[in-house]
C-alpha cells in the first residue's frame, strides 16, 4: 500500500521530527538520497556534467546539498538560480565542492518561480544559516563563501567524454542543443536555447488534463494559459542546460501552488529541450508546475523522468495529470513515517488487493459465495450485456442473474449458460427485477439504453435493500433522476469525465484536469462511492474521513469499446461477495487493470478478450500470497 499526504501532514510532521534533531540533519538526508539516486541515473559520475535549477526555498536546498556531493565525487556541477536568492548554506557547500552558480536572468528581471512562496511551514534548513545567498551576475561570490568562482560566461563548461543522457551508461557528449554545434561555442550558439524560449517544448495541462503529453507541445503561456513574455535566459545558464547529462529540477517543490512563472516557465522549455536531445531530468519532491496536494497542473511544468520525493508520496505524484510529469518515483525515507497522520491518498498493490479478494472455503455453495443481479444490454445493445456478464461471471460471485430485454436474454445464452436468465416484458420491466429472485448485489446500466424501460429498471433495482452498482446508460438516466440515490443501502457509481459532467453539470475539461477535485466532489454531493475512470481511476467514498483510492495498474490499451462494460461485472460480483463499495471498485478496478496488460502484452485488444484475462490477473495477484 502506497499512501500519499497532503502538504499540511508533511510540514506537521517534519515540525515534529525537526523538534527532536540537530539543525539541518533532515535536509542532508533529504540530499544524501536525491544524490544517491542522481548517481545511479548517471552510472559514471566523475566528469558527467549536472546542472541543479533551484529555487529560494528548502527545495533548493535539497537540490544544492545533493549537487554538492556529486560535486564531491568529480561530477561538473552548476547550479542556475531561478529566483532572486539561494539557500545561503547549500549554496556554500557547493561552492566549496568545486561547484558554480550562475542566475537564470540579469538583475533586471526579478521575479518569484510561482504565485505561491518557494516554501511554507517549517524550513528544513541547515545549521550554518536560514539566510539566503543572492544571485546576481558573480553569484558565485555573494555566497560570501570566500572562495574563488567563474563568472556566468564559464558556467556552461563543455563535457567531453563524461556520460550520456542513457541512465547507467557512458559515452561521449551530447551537443550543447539541437543544431548549436559545441556545448561552449559561446553565446552566440546558445541564443535558440535562451530568449523567446519559453513555449518551446514545455508539458503543459490542456482543457483535457492532456499535461501527461510531456514535450514538444507549444503552450500559450506559462500561468494557466495567460500569454507572458518569456524571460531572457543567461547564456550561461542556456548553455549549461544544454549541455547537461542530467538536470535537478529543485524549482518550488511541494509549498508552491499556482502556474509557474518567469523566469522558471523559461527554465522549465529549456529543461524539455535538453530532455529532447537525451538529458535525464530528476524532480526534488515533485516536478515544478504540479499542485503537490493534488497533481493539478495550471500552465508549464516540468516533466521528470524521476521523481525523487521525501518522507511519503505525495498525492500529486499519483494522479493525472501530475503523476504523468513525474516519471518513476524514488520515495527516500527520511524518518518523517511516525510522525505522519492518516494519509490523504492510497494507491493498493498487489498483496492488498489478494488480501480482501473473497476465497472459497470447503462449505462454499454458489449462494454463499455471492449472487449479482445484473441488468445490462438491450435489443439494440447486445454485445453491453456479453462483456459485463462476462466480467461478472469470471469475478468469483457464485452466480450471476441476468436481467434483459429478448434479444439480450438470448446472445447471453450462447455466450454463458452458466447465467440465470430473465426477460423483461416491455409492458412493465421492473417487474423481472422482483422475478429475477434474491440477490446479494445489482449492477445496472451497460447498453440498457435511456428511454422509459431503462428509466424503470434502474429505480426498481435503486429501491432494492441491497448495494447497487450503476454504470454508463444508468448514469445518463440518474443524471436526470439523482432522487434515485436517496436510499439507505450503498451506491457505487463508475463514470468516465462526459458521464460525472452530466451528473454534476460540469465541465468535461475540468473533471479530467482536476480528478481528485471533482471524485471527492461527487462523492459527497451524490452521498454515494465514485470510481472515476480515465488515465487514473480514482475512487472517494461519501465518507470524507476515508482516504481517496487510487488504481495503479492499467494499460492506454484499455480504452477501446466495451472495456467499462467487463469492469462493471467484474466490480458488480465484488460488491456480492461482501467487499464495501469502495474496495469492490478498487479491487475491480486493480484486478481489470492487471487483466489488461496480461491480455495486450504492448499489442491492441478488444474488451472481450479482457474477460479470459481476469482468472490470470487474480492468480498474478494473489501468487506470492498463497
Amino acid at each position: 500500500m502506497r499512501k500519499a499526504h497532503q502538504v499540511g501532514a508533511v510540514r506537521a510532521a517534519e515540525h515534529e521530527l525537526m523538534a527532536k534533531l540537530p539543525a539541518g540533519v533532515l535536509m542532508q538526508r533529504a540530499a544524501a538520497g536525491l544524490a544517491s539516486v542522481c548517481a545511479s541515473l548517471l552510472g559514471q559520475v566523475y566528469g558527467s556534467p549536472v546542472v541543479v535549477v533551484a529555487g529560494s526555498g528548502d527545495n533548493g536546498g535539497d537540490a544544492l546539498y545533493a549537487g554538492a556531493r556529486l560535486a564531491a565525487r568529480g561530477a561538473a556541477v552548476t547550479a542556475i538560480a531561478a529566483g532572486p536568492k539561494l539557500h545561503e548554506a547549500a549554496a556554500r557547500e557547493l561552492l566549496a565542492q568545486g561547484g558554480r552558480i550562475t542566475p537564470a536572468v540579469t538583475d533586471d528581471q526579478p521575479g518569484p518561480a510561482r504565485t505561491g512562496p518557494a516554501s511554507a511551514g517549517p524550513a528544513r534548513t541547515a545549521a550554518a544559516g536560514s539566510g539566503s545567498a543572492g544571485s546576481g551576475p558573480a553569484s558565485s561570490e555573494s555566497a560570501n563563501s570566500g572562495s574563488a568562482s567563474s563568472g556566468p560566461a564559464d558556467a556552461g563548461v563543455a563535457s567531453s567524454g563524461s556520460a550520456n543522457g542513457e541512465p547507467g551508461s557512458a559515452g561521449p557528449a551530447r551537443t550543447a542543443a539541437a543544431g548549436s554545434g559545441s556545448a561552449g561555442s559561446g553565446p552566440a550558439s546558445s541564443q535558440s536555447a535562451s530568449s523567446g524560449s519559453a513555449d518551446a517544448g514545455v508539458a503543459r495541462s490542456g482543457p483535457a488534463g492532456s499535461g501527461s503529453a510531456g514535450s514538444g507541445s507549444a503552450g500559450s503561456g506559462p500561468a494557466g494559459g495567460e500569454p507572458a513574455s518569456s524571460a531572457s535566459i543567461t547564456p550561461a545558464a542556456a548553455q549549461a542546460i544544454a549541455a547537461a547529462d542530467l538536470i535537478i529540477d529543485g524549482v518550488t517543490g511541494i509549498g508552491g501552488h499556482g502556474g509557474l512563472r518567469e523566469p522558471a516557465a523559461s527554465l522549465a522549455s529549456l529543461i524539455a529541450r535538453a530532455r529532447e536531445d537525451g538529458a535525464v531530468v530528476v524532480a526534488v519532491d515533485v516536478p515544478s508546475g504540479i499542485d503537490s496536494d493534488t497533481g493539478e497542473v495550471h500552465g508549464g511544468a516540468v516533466q521528470a523522468d524521476v521523481t525523487v520525493t521525501f518522507g511519503t508520496i505525495k498525492p500529486g505524484l499519483l494522479i493525472d495529470p501530475g503523476a504523468s510529469l513525474a516519471g518513476l518515483t524514488e520515495l527516500i525515507d527520511i524518518g518523517l513515517a511516525a510522525y505522519l497522520r492518516a494519509p490523504a491518498v492510497v494507491s493498493l498493490q498487489a498483496a492488498d488487493v489478494a488480501a480482501m479478494l473473497p476465497r472459497p472455503q470447503a462449505e462454499s455453495d454458489k449462494y454463499r459465495r455471492g449472487v449479482l443481479g445484473l441488468v445490462a444490454g438491450s435489443d439494440q445493445y447486445t454485445g453491453a450485456a456479453v462483456l459485463s456478464c462476462g466480467g461478472a461471471i469470471h469475478g468469483g460471485a457464485g452466480m450471476v442473474r441476468f436481467v434483459s430485454a429478448d434479444v439480450a436474454v438470448g446472445v447471453v445464452r450462447q455466450h454463458w449458460p452458466e447465467a440465470v436468465l430473465t426477460t423483461y416484458q416491455p409492458d412493465h420491466p421492473a417487474e423481472a427485477i422482483k422475478a429475477a429472485g434474491r440477490v446479494q448485489a445489482w449492477a445496472i446500466g451497460p447498453g440498457i439504453g435511456t428511454g422509459p424501460d431503462a428509466a424503470a429498471l434502474l429505480a426498481a433495482v435503486l429501491a432494492s435493500d441491497v448495494p447497487v452498482l450503476v454504470d454508463a446508460d444508468g448514469l445518463t438516466v440518474l443524471a436526470g433522476r439523482r432522487e434515485l440515490l436517496r436510499r439507505d443501502a450503498p451506491v457505487l457509481i463508475t463514470p468516465h469525465a462526459g458521464e460525472l459532467a452530466r451528473l454534476l453539470s460540469a465541465d468535461r475539461g475540468d473533471i479530467e484536469a482536476r480528478r481528485l477535485h471533482y471524485v471527492r466532489a461527487a462523492a459527497a454531493d451524490l452521498g454515494v462511492t465514485v470510481l472515476l475512470k480515465g488515465s487514473t481511476t480514482v475512487i472517494a467514498s461519501p465518507d470524507d474521513s476515508q482516504p481517496v483510492l487510487v488504481n495503479s495498474t492499467g494499460t492506454s490499451w484499455l480504452a477501446t469499446a466495451g472495456s467499462g462494460d467487463v469492469l462493471s461485472g467484474l466490480a458488480g460480483s465484488l460488491l456480492a461477495q461482501g467487499l464495501p463499495a469502495a474496495l469492490a471498485a478498487a479491487a475491480g478496478a486493480y484486478l481489470h487493470g492487471m487483466a489488461g496488460r496480461l491480455a495486450a502484452r504492448d499489442a491492441p485488444i478488444g474488451a472481450s478478450d479482457l474477460i479470459g484475462a481476469i482468472p490470470a490477473a487474480i492468480r498474478a495477484v494473489t501468487s506470492n500470497t498463497t
